[in-house]
């Protein structure tokens, strides 16, 4: 009977200390935040859209990315340069992101402007789309601490939080008291 209350314990604890390992991770891991954008939204890449007033409102930054969807038959997608763009000359890509399925993604990884276009005439039609991507925002700061109090728990210490770390430090020495005991 002793044994089984032991195996118990020892199954109990090994559990428990990967619970607390993995929260650890989940916790010293940096937040990604980029963002897929559905060009066109519901009616995709098509001369319906006005890709112009799709883009206002919407920040472009650096690690996100675009999904043209479209009539595969019909239309691609072309990035150019700006004099390109606005002749809507197709002769001279920079880059033919059209993989032939009608869904293609492009990441955008440079902070630059974007230009993209479609051609066989399309881009005549409107389908064409500006966009400015921008190295993403800081990360919001820490309220400034009063002069003359002492740190807390809270306080950051080299960009990391230290409470939830402490938190299941304490969490898996307890456990392995438990175990042990």
């Amino acid at each position: 009977m002793e044994g089984a209350v032991m195996s118990l314990k020892r199954g109990i604890g090994c559990s428990t200390a990967a619970v607390v390992l993995i929260c650890a991770l989940f916790v010293m891991i940096p937040q990604v935040s980029s963002v897929r954008y559905i060009v066109g939204a519901n009616m995709g890449w098509s001369p319906t859209v006005n890709y112009t007033i799709w883009a206002q409102g919407k920040h472009f930054y650096n690690g996100d990315w675009l999904f043209f969807v479209y009539d595969r038959n019909q239309q691609n997608v072309l990035e150019v340069n700006k004099t390109n763009f606005e002749t809507c000359n197709t002769e001279h890509f920079l880059h033919n992101w059209t993989t032939g399925a009608g869904r293609d993604v492009v990441p955008l990884n440079i902070t630059k402007t974007y230009y993209f276009v479609s051609g066989n005439g399309f881009c005549y039609s409107g389908m064409k789309l500006a966009i400015h991507v921008e190295k993403p925002p800081p990360p919001p700061s820490s309220l400034p601490q009063k002069s003359g109090s002492s740190p807390s728990l809270l306080s950051k210490v080299g960009g990391q939080m230290i409470l939830m770390p402490v938190l299941f430090a304490a969490a898996a020495a307890w456990d392995s008291f438990l175990l042990f005991w």
